[in-house]
C-alpha cells in the first residue's frame, strides 16, 4: 500500500498535457524578470537528477545573473556546461541553496507550468487531493489525513493535514511563507475546508532565512481550538494547538494494527498523547489500558475521548507521569503488561544529536522490554528522521534487549499512513518507523 500513493502521485504530478516542446532555457529567456542560474560542481549533478530536490550549497559552482537571486526568486539549476537540469526555488541563507520543483524533462513536456510557481501549487495540490480521494479519504468513517506531506508530494517544506473541514498547515520553508496567500486560495477551493490554520515551524524557518517577527500563526476568526475529527470510527476532539499539526494521522493505520491485536490482553501506552493507540485497544477487546502521558492538555484530551466514544472507563485509565519515572515505579512494583506501546517524541531532531538521542532511545526502550511479559508485544516509535535514516533503530533495539536481559524477534514493521506518500528519490523525507517486537 505504502507504494500505491507514490506511483499515483508520480503520474498526476506533471502538468496536464503537453503544450509544448521549447526547452527550460527557452522558457527561462522569455521571462520578464530573467532567470538566474545556479550551476553545480563537476560530478555533483546526478543525485538531483535522479529526483534529490535539495541542492545543498556545497554542491554549487556558482551562480549565473545579475543581479543575484534573493530568496524565494525561481532559479534554473544547471550541470556544469551550463544546461539546466531543473528548476527550483533559491535561498540565499539555508543550507539547501534551491529546493528543486520540476526537472527539465517535466518542465518541458508543458510550459504551462515550467518556472511558474503559482500554477505548480495549483497543480500539485490539485494531484494531491485527486490521490487522497482515490485512497478513499475523506469518509464517513476517517476525516483526519495529511493531504501534503512535503517531498513526497513534491511540495519540499509544506505539510498541510485536514482535520473535518480544517486545514492545518505546518510551514517549514521560506518559499511556504512567500507563497502563502497562493496556498490559502487553493485550499479554499476545496468544498470541505472551511477554516485554515497556519503553524510556522518557528525555529526550522529561522534557519532558512524568515525573520521570526514576520511568523505567526494564521486561522480564520471564525475556527475553534478544539474540533471533533473520526477516524476508523473513533471519535476524536483534536486541539489545533496541540502538538504537531494538532493529531498524529500518519499513525492511523498502525492504531487500526493495534486494535486487531488487543482482544483479552492487558496494554500500556506510553506518551500516550490524546488516546489513539489506548482507544484503538480498547475498542479491539483488551481487559485494561493505562495510559502515559506528562502533558496534562493531551490527558484531558484523552479522558474527553473516551466519553465521546461510550468507553467504559473502568477499562481505560490515564496517568500524568513522566514516562521513564512510570516505567522505573512500574518495576520496581513488579507490574507487566502483554501488549506495550511507546511512541516518545522526536528525540533526534538532526544528525548533530543523534548519538545522545541514541542513548535515550535504548534506555526507553530497555525499560519497555521488561515491563513487557516474557512472550509478551512491545510495539515501538520513532519519530526522529536521523534515526531512520541511519537505519540504526533495531541496532538501538538489540542493545536495549541486551541491557533489559531479553531477547527479541522482529514481527512487523511499518511506516507512516498510506496517504503520507514518500518519494523514493529523497527517501530522508520518510521518517515515521514503529516495529512490533515479541518480547522473551
Amino acid at each position: 500500500m505504502k507504494q500505491l500513493p507514490t506511483l499515483l502521485m508520480k503520474s498526476l504530478s506533471v502538468c496536464s498535457l503537453p503544450a509544448s516542446t521549447a526547452t527550460l532555457q527557452q522558457i527561462a529567456l522569455h521571462q520578464p524578470k530573467g532567470v538566474a542560474k545556479v550551476v553545480l560542481k563537476k560530478g555533483k549533478t546526478q543525485i538531483f537528477k535522479d529526483g534529490n530536490p535539495m541542492v545543498y550549497s556545497g554542491a554549487v559552482d556558482r551562480i549565473i545573473g545579475r543581479p543575484p537571486p534573493k530568496t524565494g526568486d525561481v532559479v534554473l539549476v544547471a550541470d556544469g556546461t551550463e544546461k539546466p537540469i531543473g528548476w527550483g526555488l533559491y535561498n540565499s541563507v539555508s543550507m539547501f541553496c534551491v529546493r528543486l520543483m520540476q526537472l527539465e524533462d517535466e518542465a518541458t513536456s508543458d510550459s504551462n507550468c515550467a518556472l511558474n510557481m503559482e500554477r505548480l501549487i495549483e497543480t500539485r495540490i490539485d494531484a494531491a487531493v485527486e490521490v487522497r480521494r482515490r485512497l478513499g479519504l475523506p469518509s464517513v468513517h476517517t476525516n483526519a489525513y495529511r493531504l501534503i506531506n512535503s517531498e513526497g508530494d513534491r511540495l519540499s517544506g509544506l505539510i498541510i493535514d485536514v482535520f473535518g473541514d480544517v486545514a492545518v498547515v505546518a510551514s517549514s520553508a521560506a518559499w511556504v511563507e512567500k507563497y502563502k496567500s497562493e496556498i490559502e486560495a487553493c485550499l479554499r477551493k476545496i468544498n470541505y475546508i472551511n477554516h485554515i490554520n497556519w503553524r510556522p515551524s518557528v525555529d526550522i524557518l529561522k534557519e532558512d532565512g524568515v525573520n521570526e517577527s514576520d511568523l505567526k500563526e494564521m486561522h480564520s476568526s471564525t475556527c475553534p481550538e478544539r474540533t471533533k475529527i473520526v477516524e476508523n470510527g473513533i471519535v476524536y476532539t483534536i486541539s489545533l494547538k496541540g502538538q504537531k499539526t494538532g493529531f498524529y494521522a500518519d499513525q492511523r493505520e498502525n492504531r487500526q494494527f493495534i486494535s486487531r491485536i488487543s482482544d483479552g490482553l492487558k496494554v500500556l501506552d506510553l506518551c500516550c498523547y490524546s488516546g489513539g493507540f489506548a482507544l484503538n485497544a480498547v475498542r479491539g477487546g483488551a481487559l485494561n489500558v493505562t495510559g502515559i502521558d506528562s502533558s496534562l492538555l493531551a490527558l484531558e484530551l484523552a479522558k474527553e475521548n473516551v466519553l465521546l466514544n461510550s468507553i467504559d472507563p473502568g477499562r481505560i485509565s490515564f496517568l500524568k507521569e513522566d514516562a521513564t519515572e512510570f516505567m522505573k515505579g512500574a518495576l520496581l512494583r513488579n507490574e507487566s503488561w502483554d501488549i506495550v506501546i511507546i511512541d516518545p517524541p522526536k528525540l533526534a531532531p538532526t544528525k548533530k544529536v543523534l548519538h545522545n538521542a541514541s542513548g535515550m532511545y535504548r534506555n526507553l526502550n530497555s525499560l519497555a522490554m521488561q515491563l513487557t511479559k516474557r512472550g509478551g508485544l512491545l510495539m515501538t516509535c520513532s519519530c526522529s528522521g536521523a534515526v531512520t535514516q541511519s537505519g540504526i533503530f533495531l541496532r538501538i533495539l538489540q542493545g536495549a534487549a541486551s541491557m533489559a536481559g531479553r531477547r527479541i524477534t522482529v514481527l512487523r514493521q511499518s511506516g507512516a499512513a498510506c496517504d503520507h506518500p514518500i518519494d523514493p528519490s529523497y527517501p530522508e523525507g520518510a521518517y515515521l518507523t514503529n516495529i512490533l517486537l515479541r518480547v522473551s
